[in-house]
């Protein structure tokens, strides 16, 4: 009689894993979200439009929130990685190299682009020491919008390693439940002071104290699960409960950052909605692995960072190619030529950005581990 083979064990997969390649998916949704916004809503008249077209191009709005998206993802990885580190040597040394290596050039490549094409200086020179999101404070014109997402993430760079080294876990979640509770507070403060001296711009919600939340909420999803490991069941219950949470307050999204209470709760049910998702995914990964990635969406995911930094660019480009005459202008339907411009700059973009990863990025990349192992 044949031998049977022994039953295969069921192991269970971490949510948890040394790589967690379904969030280059989610990191792939965002950075298509922001392609979307500037593709189709940034700086377009929808006036000449019909309704349905309209509808679309108003709606590609949303895409604007890819950058809260990021923030979470961001809160959640950067979270992991100092509590990770926190029980090995070279803490600071180690952080701050690696994050150097990943960031800095495609980010002075960017500068320099700038600085070449015309851009005011004063504008470089704060961008220079990720100062964008202040040039309000400076009496200076946002001259590159895509770089106030940047300096946020470089502050919480620069303060968040000092917190998680200095806090323990339950101390650290009161925190992150603190910022997420307190930052609507701070935007319908900085709001009102706005206010009452006559006009209110958008650009100061992009101060970092106004953004924080976000990373906050990411962060709150990386100590939970560090910290106190909650079984399958439990996660995915209180994932649901954010969610639903997130989609109650629904409605204070649909208000406008023109009145106090858009300014302070409009992005506040999408970081909420986004925790979920990205607790989502790692609970798809860890269970299904291969059989639910998206290797288009993780490739988008890969090229994200340069694809951020470099995609105005291109349609800035573009543009003022068809107002120079260098590119004719076709007279055919609005939307048609917006989409036309949209697959045009997408794919010039999308190539320029894989080429950085490739032989700007990497390299770079892989002197961590020998600069700082």
């Amino acid at each position: 009689m044949a031998a049977t083979a022994p039953p295969e064990v069921n192991r269970e997969i971490p949510v948890l894993r040394a790589h967690m390649q379904e969030l280059d998916s989610v990191r792939g949704v965002a950075i298509l979200m922001v392609l979307f916004y500037h593709g189709f809503h940034w700086g377009i008249d929808f006036s000449r439009f019909p309704p349905i077209e309209k509808i679309f191009s108003q709606a590609a709005w949303a895409g604007r929130l890819g950058v809260n998206l990021f923030f979470v993802l961001s809160g959640f990885l950067i979270t992991g990685l100092l509590l990770k580190a926190k029980e090995t040597g070279k803490y600071y040394r180690k952080f701050y190299i690696r994050r150097g290596l990943r960031i800095l050039p495609a980010y002075a490549v960017t500068l320099l682009v700038l600085a070449v094409t015309g851009t005011p200086m004063k504008f470089i020179g704060l961008s220079l020491v990720y100062l964008s999101n202040f040039t309000l404070l400076f009496g200076v014109a946002s001259a590159y919008p895509v770089l106030w997402s940047l300096a946020v993430e470089e502050h919480f760079y620069l303060l968040w390693p000092i917190v998680v080294r200095r806090l323990t876990g339950r101390s650290l979640l009161a925190v992150c439940v603190g910022i997420v509770l307190l930052s609507p507070l701070m935007r319908w403060i900085t709001f009102e002071i706005a206010a009452r001296q006559g006009w209110v711009s958008y650009q100061i919600f992009n101060y970092s104290w106004n953004s924080a939340d976000g990373l906050a909420c990411g962060g709150l999803l990386a100590v939970w699960l560090r910290e106190f490991a909650p079984s399958r069941r439990t996660f995915s219950k209180v994932l649901l409960g954010v969610v639903a949470g997130g989609m109650a307050l629904l409605p204070f999204s649909l208000f406008s950052k023109h009145g106090a209470v858009g300014a302070a709760m409009q992005v506040v049910p999408w970081n909420l909605v986004f925790a979920g998702m990205t607790g989502a995914a790692l609970l798809a990964g860890s269970r299904w692995g291969d059989r639910v990635r998206q290797r288009w969406l993780e490739f988008f995911g890969e090229i994200s960072y340069g694809l951020y930094l470099y995609h105005l660019l291109v349609f800035q480009g573009f543009e003022q190619l068809v107002n120079k005459g260098i590119i004719p202008r076709l007279h055919i339907d609005p939307f048609l030529g917006l989409s036309i411009r949209f697959v045009i700059c997408g794919g010039v973009a999308t190539g320029i950005a894989y080429l950085s990863r490739r032989y700007l990025e990497e390299p770079f990349l892989r002197l961590k581990t020998r600069l700082a192992p």
